[in-house]
C-alpha cells in the first residue's frame, strides 16, 4: 500500500465528481446523510476564511469495466459533498458568518475565485487492497476522538450566541495560555467556550450547577437574538483585564485552574456589577468595585491558591478546598469558592451565610 499527498483544487474535486472520476464508497462512512445547516455554514465559511479543514482520504484504482483510473472517497463524504451542494447553490450560509445568507452565486467574484481556488489536502492511496482500505479506515475510526460537548454545539449552532462566544475566545486565547489555564490542546478541543459559556450562565442564573444541557440550552435560546451580547462582553472584557493588569500574580497557580478562575470571575463581576441572582440567593450586594483593598485582596488570593495546592482540608480556608474537591461544577462547591473569594477581595459576607456551606 502506498499513500501519497495531493492538494487538489475545490474546482477540480467538483470536476472528477461531475465526470465520475472520484466516486462516494458508503461502505467507509460512519454516518449518513447530509450535514445539517449548521455544519454545513461553519465548514463553507472555513474555506472562505481560507483557514484549513483535515485532510481528505482517496483509494485509486483502475476500474476493471472500463480500464479507467477511478478514486473513492474513503474519509471526507460529508465534506466533500457538501463543498459540492454549496458550488451548486443547494444552500445559503447561516449564523454570523460575514458571509450569513449567501449562495455560491451571491459571493463577490473575488470570494467565488477563493472557493473553487482553495486548496485542499489529499492522501492518495494506491496499490493496496480492498481489505488493507477497510483496515485502514477501521484503524483510523479507533484513533478518531468523538467530539465532546462544546465541539457539538458549536457544529450545531451557528447564531450569534455561538459567534459571541467564539470572538471571546479568540480575544482571550493568549491569557489562557500565558497564565496557565489551558493548554493549547485543550483550548482546540474548546475547553475555553465551555467556560466562558459557563461564566455567562453564572451571570443570568447565579451560582448554579451546570450541564451540557443547561449549556445547550443557553446557545438555542440566545441562537437567533442575544440582546445582553453588549453589556455581557463589557463586564467580560473589562473582568478579565483587571486580572491580567492588576491579579497578574496568580499566573500559574491553583486559582487558574478553570474551576477556580470561573469562580473567581464570578466573585469579581458580582462585585463590580452586581449579579441579581447571586444577591437574591446570599443576600450579599455588588460593592462597585472589582476589589475593595488591592494588596491584601492579592494576598488573600494567592493564600487561597496555596491552600488549594497544599489541600489544607483543616485550616483556615477548608470551606474553599473543599470546594475544590470533586465535583466542581456543581452548586455546593461553587458557592464554597465564590463566597471564599467575595470575602478575599474585601466583599461583606455575613458569618452565617458562610457557615451554612456545611
Amino acid at each position: 500500500m502506498q499513500i501519497n499527498t495531493s492538494n487538489y483544487s475545490v474546482i477540480e474535486i467538483i470536476e472528477m465528481l461531475d465526470r465520475k472520476e472520484l466516486i462516494v464508497n458508503r461502505e467507509y462512512q460512519r454516518g449518513s446523510g447530509l450535514w445539517p445547516d449548521g455544519p454545513s455554514s461553519y465548514f463553507i465559511d472555513t474555506i472562505l476564511e481560507g483557514y484549513p479543514f483535515p485532510k481528505i482520504y482517496m483509494y485509486e484504482f483502475i476500474d476493471p469495466r472500463n480500464r479507467r483510473m477511478r478514486k473513492e472517497i474513503v474519509d471526507g463524504q460529508q465534506r466533500i459533498t457538501t463543498i459540492q451542494r454549496f458550488y451548486r447553490n443547494e444552500f445559503a450560509i447561516k449564523g454570523e458568518s460575514r458571509f450569513a445568507g449567501k449562495k455560491y452565486d451571491d459571493l463577490d467574484e473575488e470570494d467565488q475565485i477563493k472557493f473553487v481556488s482553495y486548496p485542499v489536502s489529499v492522501d492518495v492511496i494506491r496499490s493496496a487492497k480492498r481489505a488493507e482500505i477497510l483496515q485502514m479506515f477501521r484503524r483510523m475510526n479507533a484513533y478518531t476522538l468523538p467530539l465532546n460537548e462544546a465541539e457539538k454545539r458549536h457544529s450545531s449552532f451557528q447564531g450569534k450566541f455561538k459567534w459571541f462566544v467564539n470572538s471571546t475566545t479568540d480575544a482571550l486565547g493568549e491569557f489562557f495560555i500565558e497564565f496557565g489555564v489551558f493548554t493549547q490542546r485543550q483550548i482546540v478541543r474548546m475547553a475555553d467556550a465551555e467556560l466562558i459559556s459557563e461564566c455567562i450562565l453564572s451571570m443570568e442564573r447565579g451560582i448554579v450547577s451546570t450541564s451540557a444541557a443547561d449549556l445547550n440550552k443557553l446557545y438555542r435560546v440566545y441562537d437567533a437574538e442575544f440582546p445582553h451580547l453588549q453589556d455581557y462582553a463589557t463586564r467580560l472584557h473589562q473582568t478579565f483585564q483587571f486580572i491580567i493588569e492588576e491579579l497578574g500574580e496568580l499566573r500559574g497557580t491553583h486559582m487558574m485552574k478553570p474551576y477556580a478562575l470561573h469562580s473567581l470571575v464570578t466573585a469579581l463581576i458580582h462585585a463590580r456589577f452586581g449579579i441579581a441572582a447571586v444577591q437574591e440567593e446570599t443576600g450579599v450586594g455588588p460593592v462597585g468595585q472589582f476589589i475593595v483593598n488591592g494588596p491584601e485582596a492579592m494576598n488573600n488570593l494567592l493564600t487561597l491558591a496555596q491552600a488549594h495546592e497544599a489541600r489544607e482540608k483543616d485550616g483556615a480556608y477548608h470551606r474553599y478546598v473543599w470546594g475544590c474537591e470533586a465535583a466542581v461544577n456543581r452548586a455546593p462547591r461553587r458557592y464554597a469558592r465564590t463566597m471564599s473569594v467575595l470575602r478575599a477581595i474585601g466583599v461583606q459576607v455575613p458569618d452565617q451565610e458562610y457557615a451554612n456551606l456545611f
